[in-house]
């Protein structure tokens, strides 16, 4: 399938969004008639193969109850250069008030991955799921044929702050499907630690995708390598907190590095920091 077809077809599949607030109804299909490739150079590369994400040139949306800055094209945010990386086609990070949250809305054809930061999220899905995802969890739905969940900030008084992720899956119509597991945060340590494969029977979760997340917490001064799965994939690496350099990027909390048609990437960090890499194909 060629690439730009792929990606329409990907964005169709998307449903709308409905939520708590000042928030109105919301449709990703408003941005289907005009596709961009995301993982070509942009002025900020230094090669034909990679891009940089600043963290202030990311989308951004204020909705009083929900700030949220989105990687790529989203809602109301649309940039022909940020529809995807590959296969990652959201990276959001949200942060939901006091007692606020999504109320119940649809989606399809879509692996959905959230990561809280700091705060509970309480979940509720059709599938009979009702579950708190802790920060140190990680979330996974497979919503293949269709399925309607609602997310809410469990606490009254402090904020929840998470990364809600989607990914295109390589099988369609599938049964929707959750997971959810508790991570060990000691195993991240100065090493990378798999949150996210496409086995059932490797670490992490699983979904329906050629995909790999790793996180690590890097003391300061530390080197780390990391090995593609599969050559023909790319790596989006995005700071969560902290600096650290990469390929001869310094990138500093919330920025972004992709790169592919490499075997493995290289970095260090220059202060503590706390990284998602997320390797997925690129076509």
């Amino acid at each position: 399938m060629k690439r730009k077809e792929f990606l329409r077809k990907g964005l169709t599949s998307i449903a709308g969004l409905t939520a708590v607030g000042a928030m109105a109804n919301q449709s990703e299909k408003s941005i289907v008639d005009v596709v961009g490739f995301n993982h070509l150079p942009l002025e900020s590369s230094t090669s034909g193969n990679t891009v940089l994400h600043k963290a202030q040139s990311r989308g951004h949306a204020n909705h009083g109850w929900l700030d949220s800055h989105h990687s790529f094209s989203f809602a109301n945010y649309y940039n022909p250069e940020r529809m995807n990386f590959g296969a990652l086609r959201v990276l959001n990070d949200d942060i939901v008030s006091a007692g606020r949250g999504f109320r119940t809305h649809p989606h399809e054809n879509m692996e959905i991955i959230s990561i809280p930061i700091s705060g509970d999220l309480k979940h509720k899905d059709s599938m009979g799921n009702e579950q708190i995802i802790r920060q140190g969890d990680v979330q996974v739905m497979s919503a293949g044929k269709g399925i309607f969940h609602s997310e809410f900030n469990r606490s009254d008084v402090e904020n929840v702050q998470f990364l809600q992720i989607w990914l295109f899956p390589n099988r369609k119509d599938v049964q929707p499907r959750y997971d959810q597991i508790s991570l060990d945060i000691e195993r991240r340590k100065n090493r990378w630690d798999q949150i996210l494969s496409p086995s059932m029977h490797d670490d992490g979760v699983w979904i329906h995708q050629n995909a790999w997340f790793h996180m690590t917490d890097l003391e300061t001064d530390k080197s780390l390598n990391y090995d593609l799965k599969i050559p023909k994939n790319g790596v989006y690496l995005f700071v969560i907190s902290g600096e650290v350099e990469v390929e001869g990027h310094t990138l500093m909390q919330r920025d972004a590095f992709g790169i592919w048609d490499v075997d493995f990437i290289s970095l260090k960090s220059k202060s503590k920091a706390e990284l998602l890499l997320i390797e997925v194909p690129m076509a």
